[in-house]
């Protein structure tokens, strides 16, 4: 097709629909599912902290139709090729079945919690949203597939369960063993709002992301992550040893963010080793920093909220330190440009992105000047889009 995936008008997809499978437009329905970003609260949701994820414009949109035999047939417009299989089947990771591997989890999940299907189904999808960009496009196709098969054979799956079954699917048939705030924000997000989400409980509140004239610009360091994974299980077992001092010094915590800054202040002598005590500096500042973010944008002050943007990343590359050159290359290349508010990295870290908060008449010459930066110290170009809030899992058609 001439139209690129971002271009693409969801629209368009019924008649492209249409002329793969025949039959009749007016049996087609369309659905989306956005990306995320996490605008603070870094590495702290396995530490009894909040994370304050929003949902953003970058959709994928699934159409799909009942068919009258027991197949179920997976398109993508920017894909070729064709997967083929049997409602009926036992379905089981294989490799060769690229993404349809997600959307066959999700179909494992369903039947494992007694949804039954009277017959199978076909799909065409097309997605704006960058893979491997760090804004979970993987959980955008699971939440919004699992959405558009529920509504469609009538399952009634609420939001929340959308979002444990691309999580339980996760864990169950890809073998990832990764928390819920990604599909969670994709199910339940609001346009205009973030979520602030405390991922043991999943209880959750609204808060209103009316920014302006301000856009974030989400920076992909392009870095291959080595370290992500084993400095992650690190950094974990450095905050379970913390924790585990604390309570054995007598302090009444059952996670390390339990505490308030001022609490952590008046016992961190017990934790007794320097790099233990960075550690939980870090996790009980940047759980209060999502509580006062939640604060300045109820209050409307995009300047505050940019600061602890940078107060974040700081302490994510003192305390935790989790970024490497290429995250602060960029977070500090973007906070030295005109209009840009605060910016510090998401994720992981060691690798994968970054997020600013940019003057939308910036945001040209921001991204030209921080790719400039970024490739000479680096040696290679980072990836950047501006985005606004979207809307989670949605009925468009």
């Amino acid at each position: 097709m001439s139209l690129t995936a971002r271009e693409y008008d969801p629209r368009e997809l019924v008649p492209e629909f249409v002329r793969i499978y025949g039959g009749r437009g007016e049996d087609v329905a369309v659905f989306s599912s956005p990306a995320r970003i996490n605008i603070i609260g870094e590495h702290i949701d396995y530490n009894g902290g909040k994370v304050f994820p929003a949902a953003i414009n970058r959709y994928l949109y699934v159409a799909i139709r009942k068919r009258s035999d027991t197949k179920v047939v997976y398109n993508d417009v920017r894909f070729p090729g064709t997967f083929e299989f049997d409602i009926n089947d036992d379905f089981a990771f294989d490799k060769k079945n690229d993404y349809a591997n997600y959307l066959n989890g999700i179909l494992s999940q369903m039947k494992a919690r007694g949804c039954r299907f009277g017959c199978g189904f076909e799909i065409l999808m097309v997605s704006n949203v960058p893979a491997g960009g760090g804004i979970s496009s993987s959980s955008a196709l699971e939440c919004g597939f699992a959405y558009a098969v529920s509504e469609t054979f009538g399952f009634g799956i609420g939001r929340i369960e959308i979002a444990k079954l691309g999580q339980m699917s996760e864990h169950n048939f890809m073998g990832v063993n990764c928390g819920i705030m990604d599909q969670f924000i994709i199910a339940t997000g609001k346009r205009n709002f973030a979520e602030m989400l405390d991922c043991a409980t999943l209880e959750y509140e609204y808060a209103p992301l009316e920014l302006g004239d301000y856009r974030f610009v989400v920076m992909n360091t392009n870095k291959v992550r080595k370290l992500a994974d084993s400095k992650y299980n690190e950094r974990r077992g450095e905050c379970e040893e913390a924790l585990r001092r604390l309570r054995a010094g007598g302090v009444d915590i059952e996670a390390l963010c339990d505490m308030t800054p001022a609490r952590w202040g008046e016992v961190r002598g017990i934790v007794g080793e320097p790099v233990l005590e960075r550690r939980v500096t870090h996790c009980v500042n940047e759980n209060q920093r999502v509580l006062d973010a939640v604060d300045a944008l109820r209050a409307g002050d995009l300047a505050r909220l940019g600061s602890l943007l940078k107060e974040s990343h700081a302490s994510l590359r003192d305390d935790y330190e989790v970024t490497g050159v290429e995250l602060d290359t960029l977070a500090d290349s973007a906070c030295a440009q005109e209009g840009c508010l605060g910016a510090r990295m998401t994720g992981a870290g060691f690798g994968g992105c970054a997020i600013a908060l940019v003057h939308k008449d910036s945001v040209g010459s921001f991204i030209e000047n921080v790719q400039r930066e970024y490739s000479a110290k680096i040696g290679y170009e980072a990836g950047f889009f501006a985005c606004e809030s979207g809307d989670g899992v949605s009925r468009l058609i």
